[in-house]
């Protein structure tokens, strides 16, 4: 079993820039790939960035250039820093844990979860 708790979430202008993390405890974290997804009101969850077990990233998108995740083995955490934000970044933002060492942007194939982070970008 692994718990995943996200924080760094808050309220910020557009233009702006938030840091989340994610801390992981329970197995060894390097055998995860982990995940960041996002869900706004009224919308589905949708796949932000992934990063596999020796660090390399993939990216949605529409945050792509914005967004960098980061991967820290020995401290068992994942980061996600989000630069220039926009108010379409507005949502409950997800860390996501997956039991291989590579990432994947479907969320169902996850399998565990935080309880999310409020972002809010305000215009």
């Amino acid at each position: 079993q692994v718990q995943l708790v996200e924080s760094g979430g808050g309220l910020v202008q557009a233009g702006g820039s938030l840091r989340l993390s994610c801390a992981a405890s329970g197995r060894t974290f390097s055998d995860y790939a982990m995940g960041w997804f996002r869900q706004a009101p009224g919308k589905e969850r949708e796949f932000v960035a992934t990063i596999n077990w020796i660090g390399a990233g993939t990216y949605a998108d529409s945050v792509k250039g914005r967004f960098t995740i980061s991967r820290d083995n020995a401290k068992n955490t994942v980061a996600l820093q989000m630069n220039s934000l926009e108010p379409e970044d507005t949502a409950v933002y997800y860390c996501a844990g997956r039991w291989s060492k590579y990432g994947n942007i479907l969320a169902k194939s996850y399998d565990y979860w935080g309880q999310g982070t409020q972002v809010t970008v305000s215009s």
